[in-house]
C-alpha cells in the first residue's frame, strides 16, 4: 500500500486530509519527523493561514520537504500550494519553497465580489495530459477558500478558475503539484483527485 506522509507544521485540516487519503486507498501518516517524511513514498503539504506564518512555522523541515520532492511526488493543498511558489506578496514579501515558479498574489477588490473565494467553482483542465487530472470532466467544480492566488506561466499551470481574474487553481512541475482548493472537502471529484496523486506515488 502506497505510504503517504502528510507534513504537520502546526497548520491545516489534518484530520480531514488524512480521512480523504484513506478513503481514496493511501496508508497515510501525519508527521513531523523528517526520517519518516523521507522514507514516505508520497508527501502532502497542507495548510490554511497567513504565507509567512506557514513558512516560519515549517522551519526546519523546509529542506526536508525541497529535498524530498525532487524524489517523490509532492501535492500541496491551498496555503501549502502557495507554499510552494517562489514568494508571496501577503503581508508583504515573503520567500516561498521555490518548487514552482511564480507569485502568490491578492485578488483585487472588485464591486459584487467578496474576498476570500469561498464555495465551489469549476475547474478548467489546461494540461489534459498530466497524471493528477485523469478522469476529470471538462468542468468539475471543486471547494475553495482563499483570498490569495498563484501568478504563474502556461507551463506550470495544470488548471485554471475564474475568479474577480482567471487564476492557475492546479500547479506543477516536475513531480511537484500543488492545487489552491481542497480535495478533501470536494466530494467525489476530490476523492479522484487524491486516487489520482497516490497513483502517482
Amino acid at each position: 500500500m502506497t505510504k503517504i506522509a502528510i507534513i504537520d507544521y502546526g497548520l491545516g485540516n489534518l484530520r480531514s486530509v488524512i480521512r480523504g487519503l484513506e478513503k481514496a486507498g493511501a496508508q497515510a501518516i501525519i508527521t513531523s519527523d523528517a526520517a519518516e517524511i523521507a522514507a514516505a513514498d508520497g508527501l502532502v503539504l497542507p495548510g490554511v493561514g497567513a504565507f509567512s506564518e506557514g513558512m516560519e512555522q515549517l522551519g526546519p523541515l523546509r529542506a526536508t520537504v525541497t529535498g524530498s520532492a525532487h524524489s517523490v511526488p509532492l501535492l500541496g493543498i491551498c496555503l501549502g500550494m502557495q507554499m510552494l511558489m517562489e514568494m508571496s506578496e501577503e503581508h508583504g514579501l515573503h520567500p516561498g519553497l521555490g518548487l514552482i515558479p511564480g507569485l502568490v498574489r491578492k485578488f483585487p477588490r472588485v464591486p459584487g465580489y467578496k474576498v476570500p473565494h469561498m464555495g465551489w467553482n469549476s475547474l478548467t483542465i489546461e494540461n489534459r495530459d498530466h497524471p493528477l487530472f485523469s478522469g476529470f470532466g471538462t468542468e468539475d467544480y471543486v471547494y475553495f477558500v482563499h483570498s490569495f492566488y498563484a501568478d504563474t506561466t502556461p507551463e506550470y499551470t495544470l488548471t485554471s478558475t475564474q475568479y474577480i481574474c482567471p487564476f492557475a487553481s492546479a500547479v506543477t512541475k516536475g513531480t511537484t503539484c500543488g492545487v489552491q482548493f481542497h480535495p478533501e472537502k470536494s466530494g467525489a471529484v476530490g476523492l479522484r483527485l487524491l486516487e489520482n496523486f497516490i497513483g502517482m506515488c
